[in-house]
């Protein structure tokens, strides 16, 4: 019998990936809700392989239908528990200035990084309520400080700590605990980002008091999986940093 159930959306790499493979060890039953079949099923083996159960299901967080129809499809297992939005926007990696922000990335970006929130946490409510569960965002210290060159993934990381914010006390009656968390990890993303922008890794590394990059799986997963948890049942409305002490802001 599972105990618990959690749908990542976006898992098929990066910080998703090492969340889906914390909850793995763990034991839970892991849905990578993911457009790229092939890649999510490859991490729902992984999930297999750290004694969890690894389930993939096709979603495109953009997409009303495609949201409603994964919902359905993981609710049909069972019961729950938990549920990650990590799903990320990758219209466009290279840095620019904000005055060279073309609508189109910003519409992208806006739609799975923010509609895309929004659909999710639609669909997820009621499951969680069911299970007096937990629903947890992926955002970053960009939203914090604001990044240069980053506008628009600044923009909607800031605006994703305010609709959990709002979820966190719409949703306490319910029963259900909302938070964010703002990890610092190594992952395609942040390695593109490093390659783009030379002295980014110069930036970073100066203000992080552990002196390295974040490990998805065994850095950042275990703090989604304490949020997702009941250890952490008393825990709402928070933005948890993991990110080696880089940004000192809660």
């Amino acid at each position: 019998m599972v105990n618990h159930r959690v749908l990542i959306t976006g898992a098929t790499g990066g910080v998703g990936r090492g969340i889906a493979l914390a909850c793995g060890a763990a034991g839970w039953e892991v849905w990578i809700a993911a457009r790229r079949e092939a890649e999510g099923r490859a991490v729902a083996a992984e999930v297999d392989a750290r004694g969890g159960a690894g389930r993939f299901v096709a979603c495109d967080v953009a997409d009303d239908a495609s949201v409603t129809a994964a919902f359905a499809a993981v609710s049909s297992a069972g019961a729950i528990h938990g549920v990650v939005h990590n799903a990320t926007s990758s219209y466009s990696s290279v840095p620019h200035p904000a005055t060279e922000l073309h609508l189109d990335e910003l519409g992208h970006q806006v739609a799975v990084g923010l509609r895309g929130c929004h659909l999710v946490a639609l669909a997820a409510h009621a499951p969680l309520r069911a299970t007096q569960g937990s629903f947890l965002v992926l955002t970053s210290e960009a939203g914090f400080e604001g990044k240069k060159l980053l506008s628009t993934y600044a923009t909607v990381k800031a605006a994703q700590r305010g609709y959990m914010r709002v979820l966190a006390r719409e949703w306490g009656p319910d029963g259900i605990r909302v938070n964010a968390l703002a990890p610092l990890a190594s992952s395609p993303a942040m390695d593109d980002a490093l390659r783009l922008d030379p002295e980014m890794r110069e930036r970073v590394m100066r203000r992080n008091p552990l002196g390295r990059l974040g490990d998805a799986e065994h850095d950042i997963g275990p703090v989604a999986r304490f949020l997702l948890g009941d250890d952490s049942r008393f825990v709402t409305g928070q933005t948890i940093m993991a990110d080696g002490g880089s940004c000192p802001i809660t």
